[in-house]
């Protein structure tokens, strides 16, 4: 049977009008509500108020206007039920074929800067998502559009089923209606949850983990592939982190990123904004291969570079200042190949460096990802695994000098102090069992993911060679036994940072002492999986 009512009620009006024209043609009758029907009837298509079908008029600044059963019936009504349709017309309700109908803009206004609780409340839609989930409901009757950009699809459907859509088309838009209110709904909640947690702390700690969860998760993009080709992949947006991030990121040049690119420009970028000096990361497989502070951005770039050139090749960067000329001009240097580079923004002096100077210009992806600000505690992190999601508040643990404690009879010196203060941040970004080696701020060698604390202490030493003499070590975990302290003494590292808080403690103390390498306890351990 061809559709023979629909009822059209969209705040974003693409197409709207070119659709209704086309139903119009077709012999559809139309209902419709507020801006809708005014735009309708201005443009001359015959349309019938919802009020005055319903005969109930639209009240409450416009928050009651279709939750009527004139409206809910006429979708609900299952047209191969007798008992239904005998019911309906006991009750002059007709039958409606197509709902077009899209949401409240609540996403956006909670984006729009002075926006009040007063504005959010306004922008939760109520009978929008009330008539989509009624028409999805009964899809096998009922046709249901909540995306303008199906419209064209939509219209193919008429043209090849006689004025009808099949029911695989109608099945197909219940769907998205589902995951489309699924997601507004779970937008409301996070909203309304982070409100009541900025004006009561106990409320944000009691909801931080509730009982359910909803991620408003809405796709970015498709991704080349996933960790392997054979793997597809894609990008999604929880907003769960209430800072700039390379997931809202505007790509300005070069080729799609793959899965790893993104997981390897998150974790150069998070460490990156870490520093207030202006700061280089070069990225690995997740982990840094050079890191370093100075005083300008291209000295910080030249001095990460140093900590393993040969790891450097094929890899992410990221920068915590504007990328500038000078330090665009280092990173193109012949024999250099790098993947991706991330930093707040780019001059335009830097931009046309990377994009025409190197070999690899066509496809270096130049992620511009806003100001480097820190990561709030109240970020929740996901973790996945089959079946299931790990979720925790972010690291946002940082360095306390104050509340450390000189456990050796050695205290560090001033520079040893301001490298123990780089390598405590440098190694919570390193997977465990993590061991960094830093000299001047800046990454000698490290050691992460292995079995055993001694071997990423062996592993950190070997790739930092000579320049381990010196020296100082960030540990994301206590010492086990005095066998690390041992191994960093034979590299030549002069001081020790590490959460402290081992059976074993005494004894790396003491072998500490015996090196006469000064030891810190900062009670805070960084494990990273």
């Amino acid at each position: 049977m061809p559709i023979r009512r629909a009822l059209l009620s969209v705040y974003d009006k693409t197409g709207i009008l070119d659709l209704a024209r086309d139903l119009h043609g077709r012999g559809v009758e139309m209902l419709s509500t507020g801006g809708t029907y005014k735009a309708l009837l201005a443009a001359g298509i015959p349309v019938i108020e919802v009020a005055t079908y319903t005969g109930f008029p639209e009240m409450m600044d416009g928050r009651v206007k279709t939750l009527h059963p004139k409206i809910h019936g006429g979708l609900l009504c299952r047209r191969d039920d007798p008992a239904h349709l005998a019911a309906a017309q006991a009750n002059h309700i007709g039958l409606i074929d197509l709902v077009v109908v899209n949401l409240y803009p609540f996403e956006a206004t909670c984006d729009t800067p002075g926006a009040t609780l007063a504005d959010k409340i306004e922008k939760i839609d109520i009978g929008g998502p009330s008539m989509l989930r009624s028409a999805a409901k009964n899809f096998q009757s009922v046709t249901v559009l909540v995306d303008p950009g199906d419209y064209a699809d939509f219209r193919a459907e008429l043209a090849a089923h006689g004025g009808d859509t099949s029911v695989a088309f109608r099945a197909a838009g219940a769907r998205k209606v589902f995951r489309t209110t699924a997601r507004y709904d779970a937008l409301i909640s996070q909203e309304l949850t982070r409100l009541a947690g900025e004006a009561d702390p106990d409320v944000a700690a009691a909801e931080r983990f509730p009982a359910e969860m909803a991620l408003p998760m809405k796709k970015v993009q498709e991704l080349r592939y996933g960790e392997n080709p054979h793997q597809k992949a894609a990008l999604y947006d929880t907003r769960l982190a209430e800072t700039a991030s390379v997931v809202r990121a505007d790509q300005l040049h070069g080729k799609e990123l793959s899965f790893n690119n993104f997981m390897d420009a998150d974790a150069a970028w998070e460490l990156v904004k870490e520093f207030t000096a202006p700061a280089c990361a070069i990225i690995k497989h997740t982990n840094p291969c050079g890191c370093a502070c100075a005083q300008t951005l291209e000295q910080a770039f030249l001095r990460a570079y140093e900590g393993d050139p040969l790891a450097a090749f094929g890899s992410i960067i990221a920068v915590n200042r504007v990328m500038d000329a000078a330090t665009a001009e280092q990173i193109c240097v012949p024999g250099r190949f790098v993947e991706v580079i991330i930093a707040p923004s780019f001059s335009l002096e830097a931009l046309h460096i990377i994009t025409t100077k190197p070999k690899w210009k066509a496809n270096v992806r130049l992620l511009s990802v806003g100001a480097a600000t820190a990561t709030p505690g109240h970020a929740r992190y996901l973790k996945n695994m089959l079946g299931g999601v790990l979720v925790q508040e972010y690291d946002s643990v940082r360095w306390n000098r104050a509340a450390s404690q000189v456990v050796t009879k050695r205290a560090p010196t001033d520079t040893e102090w301001l490298d123990l203060e780089f390598a405590s941040i440098l190694v919570k970004h390193l997977k465990s069992n993590a061991i960094c080696l830093v000299k001047d701020r800046e990454l000698m060698g490290a050691g992460a993911g292995q079995m055993s604390r001694v071997n990423s202490s062996r592993i950190a030493s070997m790739l930092a060679g000579d320049k381990a003499k010196g020296s100082v070590l960030g540990s994301d975990a206590f010492f086990p036994f005095a066998d690390g302290v041992e191994a960093a003494a034979a590299a030549g590292v002069t001081a020790i940072v590490q959460p402290g808080g081992s059976k074993g403690d005494p004894q790396t103390i003491e072998s500490a002492d015996k090196h006469h390498i000064a030891m810190v306890f900062t009670g805070v351990r960084h494990f990273r999986h």
